[in-house]
């Protein structure tokens, strides 16, 4: 289960990448980037194809991304989870949420093995 300390440590981060964020702006992905920027997050939405997405510039992967992101909130299904754990690993964040629904037994064993702090089994909204 999630610590306190590992929601606490998260929320604490000021700029966060948000993996799952579509086109129609209908997917719980834009809700949470949404109300993550009006809580005054900078938020950065993660999009393989998109070049904007609710209004800001979209980041094709994680290592495109700025310095200082602080962590990645994955909103999306487990089975791409793995990819998103591998991405922000290799872009060097340390920190992952993933939002109810996305964590995979796979996903979080492979934030075990690289050390990364992970949340999973909360809702972003409820503690941001």
């Amino acid at each position: 289960m999630t610590s306190k300390q590992a929601v606490d440590t998260f929320v604490a981060q000021k700029q966060i990448a948000v993996v799952g964020v579509s086109r129609s702006g209908k997917k719980f992905g834009n809700m949470a980037y949404r109300e993550l920027k009006s809580r005054g997050y900078q938020v950065f939405p993660v999009h393989p194809s998109a070049a904007t997405l609710e209004g800001d510039r979209a980041y094709a992967s994680m290592k495109d991304l700025p310095a200082g992101i602080g962590g990645v909130v994955a909103v999306v299904p487990p089975a791409s989870t793995v990819k998103v754990v591998e991405e922000a690993h290799a872009a060097g964040i340390s920190r992952i949420w993933m939002q109810q629904g996305s964590e995979s037994k796979e996903a979080l064993r492979l934030c075990q093995d690289y050390g990364m702090e992970v949340v999973h089994g909360e809702c972003i909204l409820m503690f941001a």
